[in-house]
């Protein structure tokens, strides 16, 4: 019975898995069922009926051409005409159209035609690269929770989820998306974080432990404070931050777009230049003139050179999307690949971000136990981060806590409280130092050559033992920053907490470098400095005292689960789940898009100045000239597909 109990989560997840097979028959779906598309595919039937008829329904065959070039050049020619009238320049597609309609003037119309279904088949796929990198925040959007169930004093309201305030309790039922950032009051569940974090298994949640908008509850009820209201949540900051990144280009790209423009002029006046002097020049006659002139209109057109970065980018962009790495804009997509040093902060992007205690040492006559109960009763009166960190502790081990009475902070020094009958006291041994026993300092040195934060622990006037905290560094620090290293990127870490501490969590870490003391603006000229020295610097940071590294580095990435509104705002890059590792993977995934793009470049180049050359020195057909035209445009397009996967 064991066994097959057993066996059911392990059947389940082998059914959730993601079968790569099943994924490329949507996607071929996806892409056959795409509008652009299915007018460029109208347009080839259509031309291969025109070709049919021909030799028996000439005319009727002249139609169904008319109607071909309708079906498959109708967006473009609008695109075209818009940029005209619009911005007065000329662009590849009214450079197509024209050299179908001259190619029809001269009696090929198959040629034209084929010109046009090639032409609309290349950009139905330029379109669908662009909006698989879009689905991501269609998904989001789809995701973003409209009402709530409100507990009010007089019962349960549905409300809209854009009216809930901090403070308000709700009630997420099994099944719902949660509607607000919010603390969990009462119940547990399995929370189903995808749409936020990435992470493909839910995560169970308790009591006290906070929860996302847009998360979907699983199978128990639960009781939700508000925490932060809807435009505020991390939800719609995403949303935002995807919205933004629709919007942004690459340098490349921003360079490829000014080019065309120029360089469609000088086709245009090339190509009129031919059928004006050419006869006169090269003596050829007006219908050869005219015939290479159309070819040359075909093959000079740089349909391939414009389709060689935005496809490649779009599809690395929603790569990233969909393992939790959410790039604001190609530019930094492109830019990350350039990357020669990452710095990380320390507090909440290589370590955890919230203490725990490390060790527990007791003096002679003491119960380790029983000091840590005393200890934590004190502490269990005050908000202080390493204070939870002592409770805690002891609510792990099950201790219970004793009242406590006439707590108060000593200035410089740390806290008292009477527990138990006795006066308790938990602070700097610092202050202490000519008072400790022998036993003592040696402990408090070695822990805090460790990076451990040591107090200690008086029971009247005499030690009864020691207490060492420290913010653990995340699991995947070691391994993120192993990766970045083998990729021949080093790693420095930046932080405000005093060197020791620095150097200790530097070494377990693994970086190659480690700044300690550092006030927000040091972090700033420490960046500068990187700069200087390594030319392009990525900043990893979480909280409000990063965001001015962020904004200074190359590319700043933030900490998207834990990271601060500030951090998220400024950062260029957001880790949906934390997943530090994914920094090497976002870094070899921009490399590799850099190089799929330079090999878009030299193909498309190669391939226009070899059909030129082809066309005036043996003369080159005009149905090849198509073909190996709008075929180098459909390659450098799949090549750049390539990046989904």
């Amino acid at each position: 019975m064991q066994a097959i109990h057993k066996s059911i989560p392990a059947a389940k997840k082998a059914a959730n898995q993601p079968n790569p097979r099943r994924n490329k028959r949507q996607t071929l779906l996806n892409l056959l069922q795409h509008k652009e598309m299915l007018q460029a595919l109208g347009s080839g039937v259509l031309m291969l009926a025109a070709w049919g008829i021909h030799e028996w329904a000439p005319l009727l065959s002249v139609v169904v051409y008319v109607i071909s070039y309708a079906v498959g050049g109708w967006n473009k020619a609008k695109e075209g005409i818009e940029t005209l009238v619009k911005e007065r320049d000329l662009d590849v597609n009214l450079l197509m159209i024209a050299a179908a309609m001259g190619a029809a003037a001269i009696g090929y119309w198959n040629e034209g035609a084929m010109l046009i279904f090639i032409f609309a088949l290349s950009g139905a796929l330029e379109s669908f690269a662009s909006e698989r990198s879009r689905k991501d925040i269609s998904a989001l959007i789809s995701l973003k929770p409209q009402t709530a169930l409100r507990i009010e004093a007089d019962g349960m309201r549905v409300v809209p989820a854009s009216e809930l305030q901090v403070g308000d309790l709700l009630l997420v039922k099994p099944g719902e998306v949660i509607p607000a950032d919010g603390i969990i009051q009462s119940g547990s569940s399995a929370v189903n974080q995808a749409s936020i974090t990435g992470e493909s298994i839910p995560v169970d949640k308790i009591a006290g432990e906070g929860v996302y908008a847009g998360t979907l509850n699983g199978e128990g009820a639960l009781y939700v404070e508000v925490t932060s209201p809807s435009e505020g949540s991390l939800f719609s900051k995403i949303i935002a931050l995807v919205e933004e990144a629709q919007g942004e280009v690459p340098k490349s790209q921003r360079f490829i777009q000014k080019f065309e423009g120029i360089y469609a002029r000088a086709v245009v006046g090339v190509t009129l230049f031919l059928i004006v002097l050419a006869p006169f020049l090269f003596g050829w006659s007006w219908e050869v003139t005219f015939y290479k002139s159309m070819v040359f209109l075909v093959v000079a057109s740089p349909c391939a050179l414009v389709s060689s970065i935005m496809p490649a980018m779009l599809s690395a962009m929603s790569n990233g999307a969909r393992k939790g790495v959410l790039f604001k804009g190609g530019a930094h997509l492109e830019n990350l690949g350039y990357a020669s040093i990452v710095a990380f902060d320390k507090t909440g992007t290589l370590t955890a971000g919230s203490p725990e205690v490390t060790d527990l040492l007791a003096a002679d006559g003491y119960d380790r136990d029983d000091v840590l109960r005393h200890c934590a009763s004190a502490e269990n009166l005050s908000d202080h981060p390493l204070a939870r960190a002592i409770v805690r502790e002891a609510g792990v081990r099950g201790l219970e806590l004793l009242p406590a009475s006439e707590m108060k902070s000593i200035a410089g020094w740390g806290i008292e409280a009477r527990v138990g009958g006795g006066i308790w006291k938990i602070g700097k041994p610092s202050a202490l130092d000519g008072q400790l026993p022998q036993w003592c300092k040696e402990a408090v040195k070695q822990l805090e050559s460790e990076g451990k934060t040591v107090s200690v622990i008086l029971h009247g006037e005499i030690t009864a033992g020691l207490i060492a905290l420290r913010d653990n560094i995340r699991p995947q620090s070691q391994a993120a920053v192993a990766r970045l290293q083998k990729l021949g990127v080093k790693a420095a870490m930046l932080t405000g907490d005093h060197n020791v501490t620095a150097e200790a969590i530097g070494r377990e870490a693994g970086v190659d470098q480690v700044y300690g003391d550092l006030l927000p603006i040091d972090k700033v000229e420490h960046v500068k400095a990187l700069r200087e020295q390594y030319g392009h610097v990525v900043m990893i940071g979480d909280g409000v005292n990063d965001a001015p590294a962020l904004a200074t580095a190359s590319v700043g990435v933030a900490m998207g689960a834990s990271g601060s509104a500030t951090a998220l705002e400024v950062a260029d890059v957001v880790l949906m789940n934390d997943d530090l590792e994914r920094i090497a993977e976002a870094i070899s995934l921009s490399r590799r898009a850099r190089r799929i793009v330079k090999q878009n470049i030299v193909f498309a180049v190669s391939v226009i100045l070899l059909l030129i050359a082809g066309n005036f020195i043996e003369g080159i057909p005009l149905p090849l000239g198509v073909i190996g035209h709008e075929g180098s445009t459909i390659l450098v397009i799949l090549n750049g597909l390539r990046l989904l996967r």
